[in-house]
């Protein structure tokens, strides 16, 4: 089974990712952030203008083949992505087929292709300041960007694209959670489902 967590930037939905694969040790994880184009390729200060939060940035042929290979019951070479440069290292990690799939991804529900490929769609919901406040501290800590960065692509490109296409996406959802949830209630709520 493939079920898919889908929501805003920073919503929650790594943390019930890994929730989920505390419990289920036979799962595996796939990432919708390692699919972004690499654009090594690119100019340094135009990969800053890119939007990374619209399906343009991802490279969703590569990731519906991934899932549909999973589905089969085969594994997959994932490639690393480096979101401090972004762009692709050349080197891939594999992930190993399993009985259930915990895909996570910001655009999951609102691209047909992998929607249609989720036996269980879910979706984490969070006010735009969570996000926000979230966003700073991954980026900051993570992905050694700076606070004004930040800020400005939340305002210019997550937001917006939030509001245009991950929220509506929310529709297409079989079970949603919405802030505050606790992680603990959500993950046995999708397990009893499952």
């Amino acid at each position: 089974m493939l079920v898919g967590l889908c929501g805003g930037s920073c919503a929650g939905k790594t943390t019930l990712a890994r929730a989920l694969l505390a419990e289920r040790p036979d799962a595996t994880f796939l990432e919708f952030d390692d699919y972004y184009h690499d654009l090594s390729s690119t100019a340094v200060e135009e990969r800053a203008k890119v939007n990374y939060d619209h399906p343009d940035a991802i490279d969703v042929q590569l990731l519906v083949a991934h899932m549909d290979e999973l589905a089969a019951g085969r594994a997959v070479e994932v490639p690393d992505y480096d979101f401090a440069t972004h762009t692709r290292t050349g080197g891939t990690h594999r992930v190993e087929a399993s009985p259930l799939v915990v895909v996570d991804g910001l655009l999951l529900l609102a691209l047909a292709e992998c929607r249609e490929r989720l036996d269980l769609k879910v979706f984490v919901d969070a006010p735009r300041e969570v996000r926000l406040a979230r966003r700073l501290e991954k980026d900051v800590r993570d992905r050694g960007r700076d606070r004004d960065g930040v800020i400005r692509q939340f305002g210019d490109s997550v937001e917006p694209m939030h509001q245009t296409l991950v929220l509506p996406s929310s529709e297409f959802a079989d079970l949603c959670f919405s802030h505050p949830w606790d992680v603990q209630h959500a993950t046995q709520v999708i397990l009893g489902y499952l």
